[in-house]
């Protein structure tokens, strides 16, 4: 007779291999009679959008659920493509690259050395000049930091939010940004671009760092690195078709990573800033993109005039939360405080591209509000939308697989019951490369003011 051990192991045998062959055969997902807003083209009142291996099949209003999908009935429920933040640290769990002190020519630190229990028995010198290469990790690439095990990636997907442009930020030449999808077993499986350009700060070392200490000397120091960048490359050229007979030129890691970007990240504030910012990517010959823009309604003519595109930067100007009562702000501080929502409406009248990020915050709410003062001070809900997910796609090259809902591009799909950006709607479903999410809104910490968190570091640039 057959034990009673045996027949309780054949019954959990039969379940497990029919689940494994129930998973393999439903290779596909159909969201059914829900609304489509493709963003890229007309609403679909009504119809039905497959993905299969993680990508979009076939999206339409007479669109039939494969025979094999698991289907999501979804009426009363609004699909939209996931929505991308253009400039941020999403999936780099950790500071994105050690104190940069000297060090882009070969014989310097390496990236992660001190993780890897090689630190340097002291601390560097101080920079003496452009030569030591300050403050420059531009070899140092956000594709090989990214972590799936980022806890602000289920924070961000709750959101809507399903890829990031995540960069390295320590430092001036920071290092090389990846276009990233912000879920995934592995690291290498999240990339959906290696390379989306390299991120400048106006950073200084400080009284008693060395060289740069002054906005001067930082502005200076970028341009010796291009200037420098451009003779490094014109040597190598010559080397290879010259080799026999002459020296070759000593490698240089810190210009290899600025000469590797195709898209240099120049912070902007001021609309000075603006107009200096653009004429040194006319005169490096730079394909520049402007990030923070708090004051861009003041310069929407400059980058209109320079066909130049922009990253806003939706953590408006707030006052310090430490600020002295005793001195009052002048009326120019107030009046960026005011008009700085304004930007990205001004910039869409004037036929500007630009693609809005999210400067750091917590929460979904936190988003929503700062996003709600930018359409009340008039950006269109149809910019607002395609501000966050077609634009900085078509900003960053990649719009042939993220930013609207077409057949063939990834499966980066939000549903919701409502529209999308408004306070009180409903994020039912996200997608990220087909894998389904279910978020929930996380409820305020305890004893939390309403107030949107304030972003680390200055305003403006920095993230």
């Amino acid at each position: 007779m057959i034990s009673d051990r045996v027949v309780k192991r054949f019954v959990s045998a039969f379940f497990l291999c029919a689940g494994l062959v129930y998973a393999q055969g439903t290779g596909a997902i159909a969201i059914h009679n829900a609304r489509i807003v493709p963003v890229s083209g007309a609403v679909i009142d009504r119809g039905t959008v497959v993905l299969r291996n993680g990508l979009i099949e076939a999206v339409g209003p007479n669109v039939n659920p494969p025979a094999d999908a698991w289907v999501i009935e979804a009426d009363g429920l609004t699909v939209y493509p996931g929505l991308i933040d253009a400039l941020s640290t999403l999936g780099i769990p950790a500071p994105a690259t050690p104190e940069a002190g000297t060090g882009g020519r070969a014989g310097g630190q390496a990236p992660g050395a001190q993780q890897a229990g090689q630190a340097a028995t002291q601390a560097p010198s101080p920079a003496r000049g452009p030569e030591d290469r300050p403050m420059t990790t531009s070899w140092v690439r956000a594709a090989d930091l990214v972590r799936p095990n980022d806890r602000r990636l289920e924070t961000a997907r709750a959101a809507g939010f399903t890829s990031s442009v995540t960069f390295p930020e320590r430092g001036i030449f920071a290092g090389q940004g990846a276009i990233v999808d912000l879920a995934g077993e592995t690291s290498g499986q999240m990339i959906v671009a290696d390379n989306a350009g390299q991120y400048v700060s106006l950073a200084t070392a400080g009284f008693g760092g060395g060289f740069p200490n002054s906005l001067m000397g930082v502005i200076a120091y970028v341009r010796q690195v291009y200037w420098d960048a451009d003779h490094y490359r014109a040597a190598k050229q010559f080397y290879l078709s010259h080799a026999r007979g002459s020296q070759r030129p000593e490698y240089d890691r810190a210009l290899e990573g600025v000469l590797d970007s195709p898209r240099v990240l120049l912070p902007a504030t001021r609309r000075i800033d603006v107009d200096r910012m653009l004429r040194f990517a006319e005169e490096m010959r730079l394909n520049a993109l402007l990030y923070g823009l708090p004051e861009g309604y003041r310069s929407a003519d400059l980058l209109k005039k320079a066909n130049a595109a922009a990253l806003v930067n939706l953590h408006w100007p707030e006052p310090q939360r430490d600020a002295d009562p005793e001195s009052p702000d002048s009326l120019q501080v107030l009046e960026v405080r005011d008009k700085a929502p304004s930007t990205p409406a001004t910039l869409a009248r004037s036929g500007v591209k630009f693609a809005l990020y999210t400067g750091g915050f917590e929460r979904r709410a936190d988003f929503l509000r700062s996003l709600k003062r930018a359409t009340e001070a008039g950006l269109s809900p149809g910019d607002a939308l395609r501000a966050l997910t077609l634009w900085p796609a078509e900003i960053y090259g990649v719009a042939d697989r993220l930013g609207s809902i077409e057949s063939g591009k990834i499966a980066n799909l939000v549903v919701t019951k409502g529209e999308l950006l408004q306070e009180g709607t409903q994020v039912k479903y996200v997608f990220v490369d087909g894998q389904k999410f279910e978020p929930v809104e996380e409820p305020a910490p305890a004893g939390r003011s309403e107030a949107a968190t304030p972003p680390s570091g200055p305003q403006g640039g920095n993230r």
